[in-house]
């Protein structure tokens, strides 16, 4: 598959997002809660690939945060900037997203916490305010709860299926996602969510 060819795939998938929440969330917002997702999802596996190092022995998502040394947490954080335990990250937490009760308020606690690990080192300035975008609390999601983990769940399962693999050259496909929707969402502020996410804009557009 070409680049071009990666990007229009990550274009469509973007777009089927969109449209399982259809009107639900202002087309701005949703903007914002996908760029979290997708940013989120970066993080966790740019920061897998960096505790394994290449080694198919090991699993870091399938430890147990109780087995991981604080040793291990402080040497990451002054490599990498952050931490995250293994229940944190993403592809645990989209697992069981679905049937999450808590799921919104979770993610906060996480988002909370990543930065939270920066504290005291270098990067705290860098780390600080990394998810201040992705209100999993926030009210434009739902007036319940239930809606909001609903729509949440949704988001990140659609993040979670776009053909991205951040340790294998991805990074143009991430920007060309993120300016994707900055370009989409920036024209038609206001609208709601896959509104303009049409197969035509997702076929023609060229971001400059």
């Amino acid at each position: 598959m070409t680049g071009q060819q990666q990007a229009e795939a990550l274009r469509r998938e973007i777009w089927s997002i969109a449209n399982r929440v259809r009107g639900a969330v202002d087309g701005w917002d949703f903007k914002q809660f996908v760029l979290g997702a997708l940013f989120y999802r970066f993080i966790s596996e740019n920061f897998t690939n960096y505790i394994e190092g290449g080694d198919d022995s090991i699993n870091y998502a399938g430890m147990s945060d109780a087995n991981i040394p604080d040793e291990a947490k402080v040497d990451a954080v002054k490599t990498k900037g952050y931490f995250i335990y293994p229940s944190q990250l993403f592809q645990n937490v989209v697992k069981t997203a679905s049937r999450n009760d808590s799921l919104n308020t979770d993610l906060a606690e996480i988002f909370s916490a990543i930065e939270a690990s920066a504290s005291g080192y270098p990067s705290e300035q860098d780390i600080n305010g990394l998810f201040a975008d992705f209100d999993t609390t926030s009210n434009r999601l739902g007036s319940t709860v239930k809606q909001k983990n609903e729509r949440l769940a949704e988001v990140l399962k659609g993040v979670a299926g776009l053909p991205l693999k951040f340790d294998e050259n991805e990074g143009d496909l991430f920007g060309d996602a993120y300016e994707f929707l900055i370009s989409n969402y920036a024209a038609n502020a206001g609208k709601s969510g896959g509104e303009f996410f049409t197969p035509t804009h997702v076929s023609n557009c060229h971001v400059p």
